[in-house]
């Protein structure tokens, strides 16, 4: 299955606050919640935390995720009328679509926990140091790397999913990997941010295998528009 990271800012004049009100209530439900081929949707919307990684700080202000059986399914839900017709054309009435970054992805859950969520989750965009291959990433950012992040104190749920293949065809993908790391509150989540994630172990760890130049993390909640359960 296809996991879509979708990453959005505010058009010009629009508040972070309108722009995810409208998002939430508006786009993801008279909208893209309707094309049929998308099996679970839910926007993330931001948590203001001064600690996010990332210079200069990502101008986005949430994030869908979007769940596709496989690339059939993906390719034939950007041909319907639903898409073309009314996701597509209503982009511009909220969102700075200039700005948007989409990161196809195939999920690898490391530590397990319940898809219903609460809490707040950290999303972070993950670019390979030069000179590692892609195939040796995936590996050690499973191995090493995420035995590392799997010792962060009070995390509750760990997910790294690796770009897909089809991302590689013409060139180099903006990234490589989003990780996401669940917590029970701002506070847990601040705390990770200060110690371990950003200046512990788990940085050595990812000093190995990332280019520091190229983290991004957005702290965000989550609203489920379809789901957990696929439809």
């Amino acid at each position: 299955m296809i996991h879509q990271f979708i990453l959005a800012a505010p058009k010009p004049g629009m508040t972070a606050q309108e722009f995810q009100d409208y998002w939430v209530d508006v786009h993801a439900v008279k909208y893209a919640a309707k094309i049929p081929q998308i099996r679970k949707y839910m926007v993330d919307t931001v948590v203001d935390v001064e600690e996010n990684l990332g210079t200069p700080a990502l101008p986005h202000q949430g994030i869908a995720e979007i769940w596709l059986a496989n690339g059939e399914e993906q390719l034939a839900s950007l041909q319907t009328e639903e898409f073309l017709q009314g996701a597509r054309l209503d982009e511009p009435h909220w969102a700075a679509f200039w700005q948007t970054l989409v990161v196809d992805t195939t999920a690898h859950e490391i530590v397990p926990g319940p898809e219903q969520g609460g809490g707040v989750k950290l999303t972070v965009l993950l670019k390979r140091r030069p000179g590692l291959g892609l195939q040796e990433y995936r590996e050690r950012s499973l191995g090493a790397y995420a035995d590392a992040v799997k010792g962060i104190p009070g995390l509750r749920r760990y997910l790294h999913a690796h770009t897909v293949d089809g991302a590689y065809v013409f060139g180099e993908a903006s990234f490589d990997s989003v990780e996401q790391l669940w917590f029970d509150d701002v506070d847990a989540l601040r705390e990770a941010l200060r110690t371990a994630y950003s200046s512990g172990g788990v940085q050595a760890a990812r000093d190995e295998i990332v280019d520091p130049k190229y983290v991004f993390s957005l702290a965000v909640k989550e609203n489920w528009i379809i789901g957990p359960e696929a439809r």
